[in-house]
């Protein structure tokens, strides 16, 4: 816990540099981008259109998530867009700006933080999309928010927790591995189908659903989720999921300053 304090006075008393960074990514992003920020939930919104016509129309198969099932893929969808693309791009953090990594004095941490701020600043972007989807299923009568909403900025700083935790083993790794960039995408393949995105966690086979819990990703997802669909909240698995994720932090930071200083000899 200690390495975990050092590193966030480093992070606090380096703030501008990190709101400067974040502005820097947003900015490149949608530079020279005729659409700009609609690329943010175009592909996500089109990837929930296509598995509700499957799961909906041509399969016809029932009770696979929760109702409205289009709303219940379009946060799964957009809650992963956050993680994955933090996966893949603290993955390579400290290989993109090597050479400010390895001529400023600033905590390098920062640069795994930066992208998983700037990557959560897109998400925050595409929750008005969600927003209207709610407004349009609550006025035709067929969705009921509960007060369980309040779990889902918790859930975003679980999410934070996480990904900031695996980015942070994941940048110094794939400077020393260089073939960690392309297990990072397999993983985030098989990641995506073993994590109730497309389904829920009730739907799934006894067997399976007691290893899906263990997925930290599922019990920050029944968070995100609490507040639109009714039901009890797997306790269990939210459970697990902070005590994962927690977890994951401790470790990213104690992995990022073991290895540190062979990264900076690497690059």
């Amino acid at each position: 816990m200690t390495i975990i304090a050092e590193q966030a006075q480093g992070l606090i008393r380096h703030r501008r540099v990190l709101g400067t960074l974040i502005k820097r990514d947003l900015r490149v992003r949608y530079a020279g981008s005729a659409l700009g920020y609609v690329w943010s939930v175009l592909d996500p919104l089109a990837m929930a259109l296509i598995y509700f016509v499957v799961f909906t129309m041509i399969f016809k198969a029932r009770n696979v998530g929760h109702q409205p099932y289009i709303l219940h893929l379009i946060i799964g969808l957009f809650v992963w867009q956050w993680f994955s693309a933090c996966m893949t791009e603290t993955s390579r953090a400290l290989l993109q700006d090597a050479r400010l990594v390895k001529s400023t004095n600033l905590p390098r941490e920062l640069w795994v933080v930066r992208l998983v701020l700037s990557k959560g600043l897109e998400f925050l972007f595409s929750l008005p999309v969600l927003l209207c989807f709610v407004l349009g299923y609550g006025l035709a009568g067929k969705l009921h928010l509960h007060w369980t909403l309040v779990y889902f900025p918790v859930a975003m700083i679980l999410t934070f927790i996480l990904a900031t935790g695996l980015g942070l083993i994941l940048a110094p790794i794939t400077v020393l591995v260089t073939d960690m960039a392309r297990v990072v995408r397999i993983l985030l393949r098989m990641g995506f189908y073993g994590t109730p995105i497309i389904y829920s966690v009730q739907s799934a086979p006894a067997a399976i659903r007691n290893v899906l819990e263990f997925n930290p990703m599922s019990g920050i997802l029944e968070l995100y989720r609490a507040g639109f669909f009714a039901g009890e909240l797997a306790r269990r698995s939210v459970l697990i999921a902070v005590v994962l994720s927690v977890l994951m932090l401790l470790v990213g930071s104690v992995v990022f300053k073991r290895y540190e200083s062979a990264v900076l000899k690497e690059i």
